[in-house]
């Protein structure tokens, strides 16, 4: 188990991770008067990190860096950015800061790492002003952000509805491992929801024993149901995240379920046994190609 702090002081500066999510299980309700979807999900922060750094600024006003491994917009085109002007304007402060965000997590892969990104600068800046908002204002910023930022705030498990910005904690711990595997494809969270086709009856059905397993504390069976109502329209856009889930499965890792609109899938080790999921690993990678990595729960 992963046991760093999400804070910690670097020089002059400060550095907040912002972890990646997981969906344990997401239900589509229908779709709401505004356009939007209504859903349901059980979210699940894991021990993957993007990096975030605060450091005094070296010029006026918000300046953001972005680097890593994977590419993210800069200025205002980037969450990072706006959640820190947003969460300034609103305190009716002027600072000159500069932000490095260390993209480690892709985009469009349904981890929500772009919403964890925001949600990490919240946090941090006012940790690094002694600003002492209440998690209240904090939420209220992150819904105007984005429909997943408010969940990354708190956690590590939680019950989202709404458009994913009404968060409910779920005060269970819910220890897992597993195996996160990582296409590469990049998939379109609007293009995924414009293409979906709803199922009310199948909506119910879901839901009805989603409940009865929630009510007895048990997401360890909310988990094997591997259920994503998503997972139709993105596979049916994306064909070879279908033919990469079928191969995955053949080989015998366990259920392989979509987190959000896709591409990322993950195989929960039951058995929580490091070995075995690092054999997976390797299973994976040498007979079908498929980059995967080990994940486990985090703990804020």
């Amino acid at each position: 188990m992963d046991s760093r702090k999400q804070i910690t002081t670097v020089g002059e500066g400060l550095q907040v991770l912002a972890p990646a999510k997981i969906n344990l299980s997401l239900l589509i309700a229908g779709k709401r008067p505004d356009g939007f979807h209504e859903i349901e999900t059980i979210m699940a922060k894991i021990d993957w990190y993007d990096e975030v750094l605060i450091q005094p600024g070296r010029r006026a006003g918000i300046e953001l860096i972005c680097r890593g491994p994977h590419w993210a917009p800069a200025g205002e085109g980037n969450l990072v950015y706006r959640a820190a002007k947003s969460l300034l304007e609103s305190c009716g402060l002027t600072a000159d800061i500069r932000i490095t965000l260390t993209k480690n997590i892709p985009a469009g892969t349904g981890l929500g790492s772009a919403s964890s990104d925001a949600a990490a600068t919240l946090i941090g800046l006012n940790y690094y002003f002694n600003l002492e908002l209440d998690k209240m204002k904090l939420f209220k910023l992150a819904a105007e952000l984005g429909s997943d930022v408010a969940f990354f705030l708190d956690g590590p498990l939680a019950f989202c509805t709404g458009k994913g910005e009404k968060v409910e904690k779920i005060d269970e711990i819910f220890d897992f491992t597993a195996l996160l595997i990582l296409p590469d494809v990049s998939v379109s969270t609007k293009r995924v929801y414009a293409n979906y086709k709803h199922n009310r009856q199948l909506y119910n059905k879901l839901k009805n024993r989603i409940k009865n397993h929630t009510n007895k504390n048990r997401i360890d069976l909310v988990v094997k149901m591997c259920t994503n109502m998503l997972a139709e329209s993105c596979f049916d856009l994306e064909e070879s995240l279908a033919e990469l889930k079928d191969a995955v499965e053949s080989l015998g890792v366990g259920p392989c379920c979509l987190s959000g609109s896709g591409s990322a899938m993950f195989c929960i080790i039951e058995s929580g046994d490091e070995e075995e999921a690092r054999e997976g690993m390797s299973e994976l990678a040498e007979k079908i190609g498929c980059k995967s990595i080990i994940v486990r729960n985090n703990r804020w």
